[in-house]
């Protein structure tokens, strides 16, 4: 007779990220599986197994993308590709396929404020001001003195603008002057970085850590920043000799418009089953109100973190 007992289904838990216990690595110095020297993709399937036997719930890997390193990988020069010195993307596959196996979830670092000023999209940004992605970037004309349009400073020394004689024009970097900010305002910047998600998302990854997640948007008014008075003051994200921390950042981050972003990343995110993302938030005066303002309601990113916490 036919077993008429109704199939159990199992339905993925969409609150596994809460009290999880997520494992970071960084693939370069994890395990080296050729002998170069460098840690790679083999290298963390390797050593799964030792993972999992931690009693860890997910693995946080660092950027592994095509970059030039010159911050370590978060100088993205492809976002859909993987660096030759980790492997490739049916390495990564495989990485995938073992942690699944092993009941293990794989979040992936993700960089959304800026690229690699070797990204096809900054090449194409700079040849003029006319092309399809001249507006992809953060162009600013110079001050009639032929000095940047504001006082806006990089968290990694001097301004945070840097001329480029192709375009005649400053580009923004908040980080290194080989880091171009994104210009979220436009639309088709946001769609395609939104594809980039939808491309991992696809590949089985079960969720991102947000790299400066509150970067992501400036004031398209380029105001200067005002001072910070000294007691306020403090070296929470950048080194207490960096004259960054002498600015009260209200016009170069932390802006409104990145709540609509973020609901619009959050949408994509809900297409797939079980998936989350963690934002860190690099702000030395306002980050626990901006953590608030980016996990409240459900519609935003699931956790975040900021430098107080670390």
């Amino acid at each position: 007779m036919q077993d008429m007992a109704p199939k159990q289904v199992t339905v993925p838990d969409q609150d596994w990220w809460r009290g999880a216990v997520i494992y970071q690595i960084y693939p370069r110095s994890f395990q080296d599986s050729n002998g170069d020297g460098i840690g790679d993709l083999s290298g963390i399937i390797h050593r799964l197994d030792h993972v999992a036997r931690l009693g860890v719930d997910a693995v946080w890997i660092s950027p592994f993308f095509r970059s030039p390193m010159l911050d370590f990988g978060y100088d993205v020069s492809d976002y859909r590709d993987v660096d030759p010195m980790f492997g490739s993307l049916g390495d990564f596959d495989a990485l995938i396929a073992r942690a699944h196996e092993l009941e293990l979830k794989v979040l992936i670092d993700l960089v959304l404020s800026h690229t690699s000023d070797q990204h096809a999209w900054f090449q194409e940004s700079r040849q003029s001001r006319e092309n399809a992605r001249a507006d992809w970037y953060v162009w600013a004309d110079a001050k009639p003195d032929g000095t940047p349009p504001n006082n806006w400073l990089s968290i990694f020394g001097g301004s945070a603008w840097e001329w480029d004689g192709e375009r005649m024009q400053y580009y923004l970097h908040n980080f290194l002057t080989q880091q171009p900010d994104l210009n979220l305002h436009n639309p088709d910047v946001q769609d395609g970085l939104l594809d980039v998600v939808r491309f991992w998302l696809e590949r089985g990854v079960d969720g991102f850590r947000l790299d400066t997640i509150n970067f992501y948007f400036h004031d398209k008014d380029l105001r200067d920043n005002p001072a910070l008075p000294p007691e306020a003051r403090n070296a929470t994200i950048a080194p207490e000799v960096n004259p960054y921390n002498w600015q009260d950042h209200i016009h170069d981050k932390n802006q409104p418009e990145n709540l609509d972003f973020l609901k619009r990343f959050r949408a994509v995110l809900d297409e797939f089953p079980a998936v989350t993302a963690v934002g860190e938030v690099g702000d030395a005066q306002y980050g626990l109100e901006i953590q608030a303002q980016y996990t409240y309601g459900g519609d935003k990113v699931h956790m975040c973190y900021s430098f107080e916490f670390l």
